[in-house]
């Protein structure tokens, strides 16, 4: 099946003050500018859209190349285009870079119309339901008038949710994939752990630093902290197991030669800070902590129970940063409020990154839903 092609990235900006956002913490912010992208064509009556989420360091580039020379297509590539499970002869897809990102939309590396400087640490803290609301104000901007659906994995899943409990007549279905509707001890105690890299660096300077610059080696040790989270011990034997980078036997008692896995850690953490913002990182592992969709309402469970449309929580097997209880808790409470909700499973080694891995499955498991 044929892709989409070149895609451009599109923004969009609240300019006038009047417009100036109103964040859950009670702080304006203003003006924002929101970088998204769209495939497909929105119908006449506005309701055939689907509205995809992204994670933690994702981007709106979801589908299709940047360029006609580009190698490495959207990270979502191989469910959207035509006569794939988000069919863009049927459906308009759209995605957004959450507030607070740094792929154009704004966030603490963009520039304080107050000062003519990045925010750095002066951005005011954000959560999962602000970014919610700028991308229903995005919508609007759109035409749309109702989501066929709303998915995402990770923090993207945490928005799907967001998205269900602040609007819940504003879509037919939604589907969280591997996350939980309020982020675990463990969660936050993996976040705080990577802000910490980050902040130990001398070159964060408080968060004031060049753009394109930076703590460069605090955020990539986050980011294999990170990495180490998204993975299964599974998926490490099978990719690298005890692996010495060196085939010289006596290099093993050099103390600076690696294991595989080693290498592949110190490469996963260049290759962010070569495409991602310091700060950045800060504030959104801060919205992940967060996250709780219970908080300002009633209680977890009947903020839950505020949901009305359908919903498909997907687990992965080997997801050990969000393990399937998580997912099947949000069922049993949606259930026990009479709400039309089911599980499903990605079978799966790769543990909490299989949702940016294994397309088939997820494929087949969202085409049926889709087709109820």
């Amino acid at each position: 099946m044929a892709g989409i092609g070149v895609v451009q990235t599109q923004k969009y900006t609240f300019a006038h003050p009047p417009d100036h956002f109103l964040l859950e913490s009670g702080k304006r912010l203003g003006p924002i500018t929101v970088a998204y992208e769209t495939y497909g064509e929105l119908n006449s009556t506005g309701d055939n859209v689907i509205l995809i989420c992204h994670a933690l360091t994702g981007d709106a580039h979801v589908a299709g190349l940047k360029r006609p020379d580009d190698r490495v297509p959207g990270w979502w590539d191989e469910m959207i285009g035509p006569d794939r499970v988000f069919d863009t002869n049927r459906y308009l897809v759209v995605c957004s870079n959450v507030l607070g990102g740094c792929y154009g939309t704004t966030g603490p590396s963009s520039l304080d119309p107050a000062t003519g400087s990045p925010y750095g640490m002066r951005f005011p803290v954000v959560t999962i339901r602000d970014m919610v609301n700028v991308q229903y104000r995005l919508l609007q901007y759109l035409g749309v008038r109702r989501l066929k659906l709303v998915v995402g994995g990770s923090m993207g899943g945490m928005q799907v949710l967001e998205w269900a409990i602040s609007y819940p007549d504003f879509m037919e279905a939604v589907i969280p994939i591997a996350t939980s509707g309020r982020l675990s001890a463990q969660g936050i105690a993996y976040n705080q752990t990577q802000r910490l890299a980050i902040m130990q660096d001398p070159l964060w300077n408080n968060g004031d630093y060049p753009l394109g610059g930076g703590p460069g080696k605090g955020l990539s040790l986050a980011r294999m902290i990170g990495t180490i989270t998204y993975k299964s011990d599974q998926s490490w034997t099978k990719k690298f197991g005890r692996t010495f980078s060196s085939h010289d036997p006596r290099d093993i008692f050099e103390f600076d030669q690696c294991f595989e896995v080693e290498n592949y850690l110190h490469y996963q953490g260049r290759k962010l800070v070569d495409r991602f913002d310091a700060n950045t990182y800060l504030y959104l592992t801060k919205a992940m902590d967060l996250h709780d969709v219970g908080r300002n309402r009633s209680s977890y469970e009947e903020a839950l129970a505020q949901i009305r449309c359908r919903v498909l929580s997907i687990g992965i097997t080997s997801d050990f940063l969000y393990p399937t209880h998580w997912q099947k808790e949000l069922v049993q409470i949606l259930r026990r409020a009479g709400r039309n909700a089911r599980y499903a499973e990605i079978e799966s080694p790769y543990g909490h990154d299989a949702f940016l891995i294994e397309f088939r499955q997820m494929a087949d498991i969202m085409e049926r839903f889709l087709q109820e």
